[in-house]
């Protein structure tokens, strides 16, 4: 069971890992492709935050809003309440530039605070966690 679980939590934060590589390599690209960049961040922070989640044996549901999942781990890290502003602010990434309708691209600024709230909190679940667990 623990190796399971090992197994599931490296999983998610490799697809964490995955997603800010993918999010930076999009941001550089000619021309850049900042919206769905955006995505990504958002992505990571998710995956992140839903590893940690195992880690801590919580379950929670599907969803895509950063702040319920930082309100799921506070109890397991009070350090997790410093991030749910971050979490605010990168949920929206999830679906506001997914889809149609939004006529107003991305800035580079944007990107740049995003990618920077994603790696920050990957690296701070990462400090959380059993070396055994973290991706390689």
């Amino acid at each position: 069971m623990i190796e399971a679980k090992t197994k599931l939590v490296r999983s998610w934060l490799i697809k964490s890992k995955h997603d800010l590589a993918s999010a930076k390599v999009l941001a550089t690209s000619n021309p850049p492709l900042l919206d769905t960049a955006l995505y990504h961040c958002q992505q990571a922070a998710e995956k992140a935050l839903k590893g940690y989640l195992v880690f801590c044996d919580q379950e929670f549901e599907r969803v895509h809003d950063l702040e319920i999942l930082i309100h799921l781990s506070i109890p397991y890290q009070s350090k997790m309440n410093e991030w749910i502003d971050a979490g605010i602010q990168l949920t929206p990434y999830a679906r506001i530039y997914r889809y149609p309708g939004y006529t107003i691209e991305p800035s580079k600024k944007q990107f740049d605070e995003a990618i920077s709230m994603a790696e920050g909190l990957y690296d701070f679940i990462l400090s959380l966690l059993p070396g055994e667990m973290r991706p390689e």
